[in-house]
């Protein structure tokens, strides 16, 4: 364990996180010729979200925005890498990061629809919470979703995060109304205690099926 006066954490840095089925690397401008193929055919994947990459233009903007915040040192964009289909999958990152107050957000997650429900979400979950807690030494990890986002709510419970609370129309969405929030998270002792070995059985688990 770090000393709990630091947060090991540098924007500037190219972080590799991976295991034996899933690598994820810093997102890049060109990255939009490996993801494009999810911009054209699945649009739907950005129903819940708050920003679409649904369209060549849209996913454009979308990988030059999270790259400009990258630098702006607002937010880490990671695209995921699916080794066992040797395919891009998908994409997420931590944001709203504020090394001063050990805590950060993760989020702006998503995948293609054939790599939902496969365990790639857990095997990702596992690398980016080791990394916030046991490598940077955050002190929380908070999740916000849609709270009509069952799926993604669900996810989010099963690896062990703490529902805290609704915001109540606090962001506008992209069906021109407002959306609700729910408020979730992860602290440093939650992880050390119970998490981490719960989302590795959990894996271990879908291995066994495999």
């Amino acid at each position: 364990m770090l000393n709990d006066n630091c947060v090991n954490f540098n924007f500037s840095e190219n972080y590799i996180l991976e295991d034996d089925c899933v690598l994820l690397r810093p997102l890049q401008q060109d990255d939009c010729n490996n993801l494009l193929e999810f911009s054209l055919n699945e649009p739907e994947t950005w129903y819940y979200g708050l920003i679409s990459a649904a369209g060549e233009e849209n996913l454009k903007q979308y990988v030059q925005d999270a790259i400009k915040a990258r630098e702006e040192k607002n937010m880490y964009p990671f695209i995921v890498y699916d080794k066992t289909t040797k395919s891009y999958a998908g994409s997420t990152r931590f944001y709203d990061i504020k090394t001063n107050y050990k805590t950060t957000q993760l989020g702006y997650t998503w995948y293609g629809k054939n790599f939902r429900g496969t365990g790639l979400n857990k095997r990702c979950k596992n690398l980016l919470l080791q990394f916030a807690f046991d490598q940077c030494n955050f002190l929380r990890v908070e999740f916000r979703a849609d709270a009509l986002n069952a799926r993604s709510i669900a996810a989010m419970k099963s690896i062990g995060c703490v529902e805290e609370g609704i915001l109540r129309q606090d962001l506008p969405n992209q069906q021109g109304g407002r959306r609700t929030s729910m408020v979730l998270s992860i602290l440093q002792q939650e992880w050390t205690e119970t998490v981490q070995q719960k989302i590795k059985s959990q894996i271990e688990a879908i291995d066994k099926k495999q």
